[in-house]
């Protein structure tokens, strides 16, 4: 089953460019009209030249700026005000009465206990504490994940009103918009054993005291979403949860003059403390890890979503192997981050392709790009800008939120694809650093990574939604691949390119057998690619995901 069959007559990623515009026309002109919220014709969107901001240096912030409340959710449910306590008197002696013949009330029996709630019941009060919020969780109420972020920087210059809005569209979808909702994030088993990690009603108990642990992370960017929330939501949270005791510093790849393939290798051997680890990244040294960065694999984001999901336990492990025993503390889902080609000139049909120079970010875009026709070349995110600007690459593969931030928009005009991506990278801690933070604590920063997935997750229907249209009001010009380029996508890049590279770099059939039966297993029945015993390329009927029995 190819592309053309998945999406019948229409291309899967219209909607993120003709779409998306409309429904940002008619949100805009919902706000010129005056809409619900009473808003004048000032309620538009504004973005600013740069996506996302890093706070400030320093303490992070731990909350939004001061904004009104959105007013498209549901209020958030009030605090119980605190119980008034009756002052109590001194008990008094008994003073003896007299008795009489006349018969005396008995006392009445003792109220029965309220009994306590079930966990089920625990879990909606929490879900209401947090509605509509920083911390906000799904357990039945959709609309209760509906707020703003826990930082400014991550609301990408939206008023809250439409922030709101959008992503409330985002959220539940729009069939007559055919914008695709997510509600697939928050039912999936995936997210129900985040909320389990997390425990957020029995959190772990604090009992040391006195310790103190200072980690550096590495961001790739620290301004790029994942990094801004690890900043200003995990890390507050961990420190407070800990009276303080674990403090983690920021810091990024950049800033240290180091390269993303090496950081495999620096974790494992202490260099650094923890680190985000792309496995697009480190892929040239543990090949294993590049099962989850397959470019061109997934044709929507459900099914990107859930077969990375299904992988999620596997990639642990391989991360734990590779780095002597390291521990990934949590990922971060980097949604909006669909790969597009950005380039000054209009790339629309196969042809356009051939013989560019395009940046790549990983091996297996390498060979996505060169089953276009391509030249891959590897280029940092810091030297990115400046290669674009002077000509020395043709175009370059970057995910459409992060494009804002890294300023793409000003020194490219056309940005092409999709390529579909709703995945995460991961923040791996080296083994002796977590060794020595005692047990409590550990559990405790388990508990503080699962949260901060969580919330990771409430924002990325937005982010997935807001990408392009972002983009667009930065002044790119959005030109979706073509018929034309999904099929030979199908025929060419994938079953001869990118697949084949993978098996490659594996040494398969000789060696890491045990990744393909991986692969074979969890992204197959998403998928519908089979690899065979000798390395060849197959299909199988698609069993899992939202194509399942077409």
């Amino acid at each position: 089953m190819g592309f053309n069959d998945l999406t019948g007559n229409s291309v899967v990623v219209i909607w993120r460019f003709a779409v998306v515009v409309a429904v940002f026309a008619i949100l805009a002109g919902l706000a010129a009209c005056g809409g619900d919220d009473g808003e004048g014709a000032d309620a538009t969107v504004q973005p600013a030249s740069t996506a996302t901001s890093a706070p400030p240096t320093g303490e992070p912030s731990s909350g939004t700026s001061e904004s009104p409340t959105p007013t498209a959710p549901p209020a958030t449910t009030p605090e119980p005000a605190e119980p008034t306590v009756a002052p109590t008197r001194e008990p008094t002696e008994p003073t003896a009465e007299a008795p009489t013949g006349e018969p005396q009330p008995t006392a009445a029996a003792p109220t029965a206990a309220a009994p306590e709630p079930t966990a089920e019941e625990a879990l909606a009060a929490y879900a209401a504490e947090k509605a509509n919020g920083p911390g906000a969780i799904f357990v039945g109420d959709p609309m209760q994940l509906v707020g703003l972020p826990p930082h400014e920087g991550l609301m990408f210059e939206f008023p809250p009103e439409l922030y709101a809005q959008v992503a409330t569209l985002a959220l539940v979808g729009s069939p007559e918009l055919r914008v695709p909702g997510h509600m697939f994030v928050f039912t999936s088993d995936y997210y129900g054993h985040l909320i389990e990690k997390a425990k957020l009603i029995n959190p772990t108990e604090l009992v040391s005291s006195g310790e103190i642990i200072e980690i550096q992370h590495v961001c790739i960017d620290r301004q790029l979403p994942p990094c801004v929330l690890l900043q200003t939501y995990l890390i507050p949270n961990l420190a407070e949860r800990t009276n303080g005791q674990v403090k983690i510093s920021v810091t990024s790849l950049a800033e240290l003059g180091i390269a993303g393939p090496d950081t495999l290798t620096q974790v494992r051997d202490g260099t650094l403390d923890m680190v985000n680890i792309f496995t697009g990244y480190v892929a040239g040294e543990v090949p294993s890890l590049e099962v989850q960065s397959l470019w061109g694999s997934a044709p929507d984001w459900e099914t990107s979503y859930l077969s990375l999901t299904d992988l999620a336990d596997d990639v642990d492990r391989l991360i734990g192997d590779a780095t002597g025993g390291g521990s990934v503390l949590n990922r971060n889902w980097f949604a909006g981050s669909d790969q597009w080609m950005y380039s000054s000139d209009p790339l629309q049909t196969v042809e356009d392709y051939r013989g560019l120079e395009i940046r790549t970010n990983s091996s297996a875009m390498s060979d996505f790009i060169s089953g276009m026709g391509g030249s891959p070349v590897f280029y940092s995110i810091g030297e990115l800008y400046t290669a674009l600007q002077q000509g020395i690459v043709d175009a370059a593969a970057y995910g459409a939120l992060l494009a804002a931030p890294a300023g793409l928009h000003e020194v490219t005009d056309h940005m092409s694809g999709p390529i579909i991506g709703f995945g995460y990278t991961n923040n791996v801690i080296n083994r002796d650093v977590w060794d020595r933070i005692p047990a409590d604590l550990q559990q405790i920063m388990i508990e503080e990574g699962a949260r901060a997935e969580l919330e990771g997750l409430r924002l990325a229907p937005f982010q997935n939604v807001a990408a392009v249209q972002i983009n667009i009001q930065l002044g790119m010009n959005v030109i979706p691949f073509s018929e034309e380029i999904y099929g030979h996508i199908q025929s060419v890049v994938l079953p001869q390119r990118v697949i084949p590279g993978w098996l490659n770099r594996l040494g398969f059939p000789e060696e890491n057998a045990e990744i393909v039966d991986i692969y074979n297993e969890k992204s197959s029945p998403y998928t519908g690619i089979w690899i065979n015993e000798d390395g060849t390329i197959g299909q199988v009927e698609i069993t899992k995901g939202p194509r399942a029995g077409q």
